[in-house]
């Protein structure tokens, strides 16, 4: 009898792992990807003076770009790829910490991110970081090139540098791999194996040549400091991992050290 019941709960346990599992793969984009599409006709109401630019990616597709600029002599670009949450607008708030030092600052939206249609692929999301950098280059040399990736766009940032020239990386709450973060979310699952977008950033790390600064905090819920340290062993003793104690996910402009820190890297 005891050995019947024991079959029974586990049969039903193993059942529950399989519909959760399943739900979790045909569902990854949603949880992963908290994206709020605009129409094509919506007219943003930012603080700072921007252009807009929309690049068709094929006839359905397209890649929307929100170029801020900056009040002083520009000395360079800051492309800017922003995290999961929201479309651009989410993020402008963030433009004037690298106007003010003379920095435009190019912000793309993904695809299903407020103006950028399509759907998310990682080979399209380097695609489309690629593309940005192209328009960057004809107007800016690569030594006034500064890309900056924040949360899900570190791992973009980072797959861009190992493949072009820039002034230096700046990475924001970066992350080891996507499929990682989503390892820790759900433990019990072979995440490596579930994830469609993966984006391996220690992958990448190695391949960048220009200067790296990571900036994490201690207090992360999104991307743990455990997961951000392995990328440590990935970086050049030129390179830095500079911890915010106290530091979430979403609150380091909050600390002096952050905004100094970027701060003096802009300056240079």
């Amino acid at each position: 009898m005891m050995r019947k019941k024991i079959l029974k709960w586990t049969r039903l346990a193993l059942l529950i792992y399989a519909l959760l599992g399943i739900l979790i793969y045909y569902l990854q984009d949603y949880i992963f990807f908290q994206a709020l599409p605009v129409s094509r006709s919506h007219k943003y109401n930012f603080n700072i003076p921007y252009r807009e630019v929309n690049i068709p990616y094929t006839e359905t597709e397209n890649l929307n770009i929100i170029q801020f600029q900056s009040a002083k002599p520009v000395k360079g670009v800051v492309l800017y790829f922003h995290g999961n949450r929201k479309n651009i607008s989410w993020y402008a708030r963030f433009a004037p910490m690298f106007t003010k030092h003379g920095y435009e600052v190019w912000m793309p939206d993904y695809p299903g991110y407020g103006k950028s249609t399509g759907k998310i692929t990682e080979e399209k999301l380097y695609t489309y970081s690629l593309q940005l950098y192209k328009l960057a280059a004809r107007k800016f040399q690569a030594d006034s090139i500064i890309v900056f990736g924040k949360s899900m766009g570190s791992g973009l940032a980072t797959y861009l540098a190992s493949n072009v020239h820039c002034k230096r990386v700046i990475l924001e709450t970066p992350y080891y791999s996507l499929s990682s973060v989503a390892q820790h979310f759900f433990p019990i699952y072979p995440m490596e194996l579930m994830t469609k977008v993966k984006i391996p950033s220690w992958e990448y790390l190695k391949h960048v040549s220009e200067p790296v600064t990571i900036l994490q905090g201690t207090g992360d819920m999104i991307v743990p400091l455990s997961n951000a340290l392995k990328l440590k062993p990935f970086l050049k003793k030129t390179d830095e991992f500079i911890t915010i104690e106290g530091g979430s996910h979403n609150d380091l402009r909050d600390y002096p050290l952050f905004t100094q820190k970027v701060d003096s890297l802009l300056k240079l």
